[in-house]
């Protein structure tokens, strides 16, 4: 359904709950407790109401002429007949017709402010993202052109072992530009919304051993602890994203992780919920980038010229837009024996009994 259809539809329930339960109400008001005064007042929150919960005007003004149409037919004399000469009547469409007007107004008025508001985080992100793609981008293609430079103009004075060690520097620069192209192309397309994520059921074990074999492609002198529920647990996701989340995370700590010799990936259950661990004891987290370490430009100051490449801000904001495109949620902070936990939701397949 179409966001447009959806609204209108959303809109059209709300006017007409809104005045059908302040119709009800003024009938038990008048004809139950004998109490006319209020009648009027009943009609004119409910045009505040729907002024305020529905947009644009159409509907706040609908309600207020059918508002009056209700107080002039059902709560006026002669009652269940309309006449239209009582100046009251008029006196009340007028009232609710400017309280409508005013209200949508300043309704509309606020959801711009908030969508200018948006839209500059939403800018602020974005150049937040730029001056991380550029820090982490310029030392592995300053390291690819130097290294091709030496190959093509010092070819014949190199030693056998000199050329294999360039060529495999060049290879493990590339294939990490790869990996970051592969993370800015799912960022920028969920955020865009160009992307649908589509669940299918998973099989966590199956999943989990996925992860697990590709990093270890990557890093094969690291060592992983795996903890997961013994029974079968089955999650509706996109495998494919999710596996790049858990990488993501798992290579986060290799890079950054300064004296770490443990790493370890935990997943439990709780509830309705799967619950994803990946901890480490390496440094940690400084404080001040906790807050914002999802947000697309993390990067330690005494770091900047180490030569070291560094994508931890375009891999995190990845696993954050991927966590949420899922409905789940993501959070990082400092484990008290050392070191950090990067934990992370997603909602598990409901049972044929809750169905």
């Amino acid at each position: 359904m179409k966001k447009n259809t959806y609204d209108h539809i959303k809109d059209t329930a709300i006017t007409v709950i809104t005045l059908s339960l302040s119709f009800i109400i003024s009938l038990l008001f008048q004809y139950v407790f004998e109490v006319r005064e209020h009648v009027t007042t009943v009609f004119v929150f409910a045009v505040f109401l729907i002024s305020f919960f529905t947009k644009g005007y159409a509907y706040g003004i609908l309600a207020s002429f059918v508002g009056m149409l209700a107080i002039n037919y059902a709560f006026t004399f002669p009652y269940f007949a309309f006449n239209f000469i009582i100046p009251v009547n008029l006196i009340s469409a007028i009232v609710m017709v400017i309280i409508s007007i005013l209200t949508s107004a300043l309704t509309t008025k606020l959801k711009q402010q908030e969508a200018i508001k948006a839209e500059g985080e939403k800018e602020r992100m974005r150049a937040d993202l730029l001056r991380a793609v550029s820090h982490d981008l310029r030392t592995p293609l300053t390291t690819i052109y130097a290294s091709s430079t030496t190959l093509l103009e010092n070819s014949t004075a190199l030693t056998d072992e000199r050329k294999s060690k360039i060529v495999e520097g060049i290879k493990e620069d590339s294939e990490w530009l790869i990996r970051m192209v592969e993370n800015l192309l799912s960022i920028t397309r969920i955020d865009s919304g160009r992307v649908k994520i589509i669940k299918t059921p998973t099989v966590l074990e199956e999943l989990v051993d996925s992860v697990i074999l590709k990093f270890r492609k990557r890093y094969p002198a690291q060592e992983v602890g795996i903890e997961i529920p013994e029974d079968m647990v089955i999650i509706p996701m996109d495998a494919i994203l999710i596996e790049q989340v858990l990488v993501n995370l798992l290579e986060n700590a290799v890079r950054h992780a300064a004296g770490m010799t443990e790493l370890s990936l935990r997943v439990f259950t709780v509830g309705n919920r799967v619950i994803f661990e990946v901890e480490d004891n390496g440094c940690g987290l400084a404080p001040e980038h906790l807050k914002n370490i999802f947000s697309g430009y993390y990067e330690r100051r005494e770091e900047l010229a180490d030569g070291q490449k560094k994508n931890a801000g375009i891999g995190l904001s990845v696993c954050a837009a991927i966590i949420k495109a899922h409905g789940g949620d993501i959070r990082a902070e400092n484990v008290r024996t050392g070191g950090a936990l990067f934990r992370f939701t997603l909602d598990m397949e409901e049972t044929d009994s809750d169905e």
